[in-house]
């Protein structure tokens, strides 16, 4: 199965685990299965609008094993480079959730309100519902000299209703009013994924996302594999126009594929088959040579197109309406 090889599964939430209030179907039984064989599990999410503790609450809720030292957010991350950038019980700014303030407190910071408490620093995290006047109090400290972290920069988040605007689209509201650019804990960048990987003492994780701009793009930073799951924010026409620090080594219907035998595309000339798929190139355009039928078929027909498209530039023509079973 893909998970052989691996000593830990790193799952992020939103659209991975859960859309909203709900489970993925499937993700509870698939996680406690991977449990059973013997992987080490962490739970890694860009949004701090909420604890660890409340996060391993709403996963024990859906069904799922979960406790608080397995979930690491990004305000864990922020926090190591609070650590080694800020003095210990700086005055800091936070302009996100009671959670994150939460956080801030039980580290040893000193949580402000206003840029008239003279922060040193400010802290910007997602917040549902975020008070446009402690945006403006963020851009006020900042332009006075505060340094600035911010915890992830994702623009959307995914739910059960849709796409919902996320923290990338609050941090664009600062930014737009000051001439510095923020220290950025989540993923794609490094701080998360390591302080998650140190957290669980792990040699060879593998991540599961369901974006390509952050959950695959982060795992490329740091060097570690990744699955692409279609339950989430990104789909088959996304992954077709991946620029290569973009792209997974994997992909699945959902966090079940890991428990799947690994999906393998093999080269034979112009010809790329993968399971009972096969796709082969002709002139610059990739066609399917098979008809698949189900979504795991759709699945290798699509990882199969992929190689072509990625290695030799191929136009997918209408073969990617084929898929109809890949989001």
């Amino acid at each position: 199965m893909l998970a052989n090889g691996y000593d830990a599964a790193l799952f992020d939430l939103d659209g991975v685990v859960y859309l909203g209030p709900l489970a993925v179907p499937g993700v509870p039984e698939a996680i406690h299965e991977l449990r059973e064989e013997g992987l080490r599990v962490g739970f890694v999410t860009n949004n701090a609008a909420r604890t660890p503790a409340t996060v391993a609450a709403h996963l024990v809720e859906l069904g799922i094993e979960a406790s608080e030292p397995d979930v690491v957010n990004s305000t864990m991350a922020t926090l190591h480079m609070l650590s080694e950038q800020l003095p210990e019980g700086a005055r800091v700014l936070a302009v996100g959730t009671e959670a994150l303030a939460e956080q801030l407190t039980a580290d040893g910071y000193t949580v402000v309100a206003s840029k008239d408490d003279r922060p040193v620093a400010v802290v910007q995290g997602y917040n549902p519902r975020i008070d446009w006047r402690l945006l403006e109090e963020g851009a006020f400290a900042i332009q006075a000299g505060a340094d600035w972290f911010v915890t992830n920069p994702d623009l959307t988040r995914p739910t059960d209703r849709g796409l919902v605007p996320g923290a990338g689209t609050q941090l664009a509201v600062i930014q737009a009013c000051v001439t510095i650019t923020p220290k950025i804990a989540g993923k794609p960048y490094p701080p998360l994924l390591e302080e998650t990987v140190r957290r669980l003492g792990a040699q060879r994780p593998i991540f599961v996302g369901d974006r390509l701009d952050t959950d695959i793009l982060g795992a490329n930073n740091v060097g570690m594999d990744s699955l692409l799951v279609f339950t989430g924010a990104h789909g088959k026409r996304d992954l077709a126009d991946a620029e290569r620090d973009y792209r997974p080594t994997a992909i699945g219907h959902d966090v079940s594929a890991l428990l799947q035998p690994a999906r393998v595309a093999r080269r034979d000339g112009d010809t790329v088959i993968c399971g009972t798929q096969r796709a082969t190139l002709v002139g610059t355009t990739a066609h399917l040579d098979t008809t698949p039928a189900g979504r795991d078929q759709q699945l290798d027909a699509l990882w199969a197109l992929l190689q072509l498209r990625w290695h030799d530039g191929a136009g997918l023509g209408g073969a990617l309406d084929q898929l109809t079973e890949v989001p």
